[in-house]
């Protein structure tokens, strides 16, 4: 099963996790979810994966959420979940679904307990975070 993106290319952190994937060979798919869209069913399923609540995975910052109203603690999972399907841009990204599981990969580096490989190091975010040294090592948790 290759690893599955929901990615946004307008979002720094997804771009950086496409590339990361795209850098360590490994057979993926790259989901713009802006232009495809959610089911509802496909948010129950990938936030049930992922271990995270519609709340959790609502995106504040850059979204409508707020001038929405999504942000009252009153509204409920199922009006999240609704608000969602209408509009994408709600849903936080990137979400990294892979054969280790499916997270939400924010910070970026989350998306590494997901791979069986890495890129080459040394690797550095597009903000200059490192996250692989020359070695190929880990530098961030």
């Amino acid at each position: 099963m290759p690893i599955a993106i929901y990615h946004n290319p307008n979002c720094t952190t997804s771009r950086d996790v496409v590339r990361f994937v795209a850098e360590s060979t490994l057979p993926h798919t790259v989901i713009p979810y802006l232009e495809t869209g959610w089911t509802r069913a496909q948010l129950l399923g990938l936030f049930a994966a992922a271990d995270v609540t519609p709340r959790e995975a609502l995106r504040v910052m850059s979204s409508p959420a707020e001038s929405l109203g999504l942000t009252d603690p009153a509204v409920t999972d199922d009006e999240l979940l609704d608000a969602m399907v209408r509009d994408p841009i709600l849903v936080e990204r990137p979400f990294v679904c892979s054969p280790n599981g499916v997270r939400l990969c924010r910070p970026m580096q989350r998306v590494l307990a997901l791979m069986e490989r890495w890129p080459n190091g040394p690797w550095t975010t597009t903000k200059g975070t490192a996250i692989l040294d020359a070695a190929g090592n880990r530098l961030v948790d």
